[in-house]
C-alpha cells in the first residue's frame, strides 16, 4: 500500500476544523444557534455581518485547499483528489461534532481552486451571477455543485476525477435538501445581513 494515502486522514480532520464556531466565539455568537443554525459562511454573514462571513468563507475554503494540496505534495494526483473530498466530507460531516457540519460548498470550491483552478474561476463567477440574479446564496450553491463535475470534464480530466467531483456534489446538494424545498417554494432566505458588522 502507497503509505501516501494516510494522508487523507489528516485532511479529513482538517475539514473538521469549526471554522464558523470560531469566528462566532471571538465575537461571543453561535452560527449553530442563530439564523439557519448552518456553521457556514453564508449564516454567519447573514447574522454577524460581512467581515464575520467573510473571514469563515476564506477558512472552508483554505480547508478544501489544503486538503488537496497535503495530498498532492505525495506526489500522487488521486491522493490529492482523495484529500480534497475528505476534507469536504469533514466539514460536512465532522466526527468530532456528531456529524453535524456546514454544507460543504466553500470546502468544495477550495478543492476545485487547487485541482481544477480554470473551473474554479469559472465556478466562482457563475455563483456571483446566480447569486446576483437570485439573491439567496443556496441558489448559487446549488448550481456550483451540479457544476463541479461539469467544471473537472471541461478542463480534460480523467473520469475517475470527474467522478469524485460529482461525489463532491452530491455531498452538497444532499446538505441542501431543505434550501431547494424553500427556493421551490418561493421562502428561501436571502443573503442580505440581519446584523450589522
Amino acid at each position: 500500500m502507497d503509505l501516501a494515502w494516510l494522508l487523507v486522514v489528516p485532511a479529513y480532520l482538517l475539514g473538521t476544523f469549526p471554522t464558523a464556531i470560531v469566528v462566532g466565539r471571538r465575537v461571543g455568537r453561535d452560527p449553530t444557534a442563530e439564523g439557519s443554525g448552518n456553521p457556514g459562511a453564508s449564516n454567519t454573514f447573514r447574522t454577524m455581518g460581512r467581515r464575520a462571513g467573510a473571514t469563515v468563507l476564506v477558512g472552508d475554503v483554505a480547508k478544501g485547499a489544503l486538503g488537496a494540496a497535503l495530498g498532492l505534495l505525495s506526489g500522487n494526483r488521486a491522493v490529492g483528489v482523495a484529500g480534497g473530498l475528505a476534507a469536504v466530507l469533514g466539514h460536512v460531516a465532522p466526527a468530532t461534532r456528531r456529524f453535524r457540519g456546514g454544507k460543504g460548498v466553500a470546502t468544495g470550491a477550495g478543492m476545485a481552486a487547487v485541482l481544477i483552478p480554470i473551473g474554479a474561476l469559472a465556478l466562482a463567477a457563475v455563483w456571483l451571477v446566480t447569486v446576483r440574479v437570485v439573491n439567496a446564496a443556496s441558489a448559487g450553491s446549488v448550481v456550483v455543485a451540479v457544476g463541479f463535475p461539469v467544471a473537472a470534464a471541461a478542463v480534460g480530466r480523467p473520469a475517475g476525477e470527474v467522478v469524485a467531483f460529482a461525489a463532491c456534489g452530491a455531498l452538497v446538494l444532499a446538505r441542501h435538501r431543505g434550501n431547494l424545498e424553500r427556493l421551490r417554494r418561493g421562502e428561501e432566505r436571502t443573503l442580505a445581513p440581519e446584523a450589522s458588522e
